[in-house]
């Protein structure tokens, strides 16, 4: 990762100019894929093991960012990384995965978006931030997407409300995660970390993957769904998006988050042939208004 800026002066300014808007795009559709792909192999690994898979191949694509800054990692460091690690990655992973299993892939895409509101809802609660009368706001009217989100059953039937509330809960985790790591493991190569924590959450999974793995013949197509999942929606995506925040800031690369529910919706419906109704839209538009109401300056 080349955290040091170009001295070219103008040609590398144009560069940028389209660069980052084409890298932000690419990273948004990989991780709106990563619905798509869980909606596939999630049916015939299950939720555990796909997480297993999943966290696997992320770990093992990051290994050399992590062999790199090893020496930042003494022994005691690593408990620590594990409650991390469990919290930002393998309860949310397994939570979406989840929700899978039992709703269409844009539904876990739309509620995933829930996650910058939870991060300041959690500093607010636990950590002593300020929240703002904004921000307080945009919590309100994204909670009010989620609810309206929960009860499109025309989306895939009775249990559209539970894949909801499985994909809040994983967004309230990733709330819970982002915060931890920016109070316990700033300082330290982000890339390195992420597969440390994604190490440990597999170590960690790995016996509920083992009880839980299906006795059936998995299909090819789901093999292929979990490997993309794992190396290319996890690993890669990752490195993708600490060069993004390593040139850009980490505020500027967070608007990521705007493009994953309209690809994880559209690859739906391009490619699974999922529905797109009217109140996905309509809480699509407010848990993304929320999003974008909540990260404008003066909030």
């Amino acid at each position: 990762m080349n955290t040091v800026a170009s001295t070219s002066g103008l040609p590398d300014a144009r560069e940028r100019g389209w660069l980052t808007p084409l890298e932000l795009a690419l990273l948004g559709a990989i991780w709106g894929a990563s619905f798509l792909f869980m909606r596939v192999a999630a049916r015939d690994f299950g939720a555990m093991p796909l997480v297993e898979v999943r966290l696997a191949l992320g770990s093992l694509v990051l290994l050399p960012f992590l062999w790199r800054a090893r020496a930042q990692f003494p022994a005691k460091l690593w408990p620590k990384l594990a409650i991390i690690g469990a919290i930002n990655s393998a309860v949310p992973f397994m939570l979406f995965a989840w929700a899978a299993q039992r709703a269409p892939a844009g539904i876990g895409a739309i509620a995933n978006a829930m996650t910058v509101l939870f991060t300041a809802l959690v500093g607010f609660l636990f950590f002593h931030e300020k929240i703002g009368a904004r921000r307080a706001i945009a919590l309100v009217a994204g909670f009010v997407g989620v609810v309206v989100l929960a009860s499109d059953k025309t989306a895939g039937g009775d249990q559209v409300g539970w894949a909801v509330a499985a994909g809040a809960a994983a967004a309230f985790l990733y709330g819970i995660g982002i915060n931890l790591v920016r109070r316990h493991l700033t300082g330290l190569p982000p890339a390195a970390v992420a597969s440390a924590t994604l190490g440990t959450s597999a170590l960690l999974t790995l016996p509920f993957a083992i009880a839980n793995w299906p006795t059936h013949a998995i299909p090819m197509k789901s093999w292929f769904s979990a490997t993309m999942l794992g190396v290319v929606c996890t690993g890669l995506a990752f490195v993708m998006y600490y060069r993004l925040i390593a040139r850009i800031g980490a505020s500027r690369a967070s608007t990521v988050t705007y493009l994953i529910p309209v690809f994880g919706v559209a690859w739906a419906w391009l490619l699974l042939d999922e529905p797109l109704t009217v109140k996905m839209g309509i809480a699509g538009a407010m848990i993304l208004g929320s999003v974008a109401l909540s990260q404008r300056v003066g909030k």
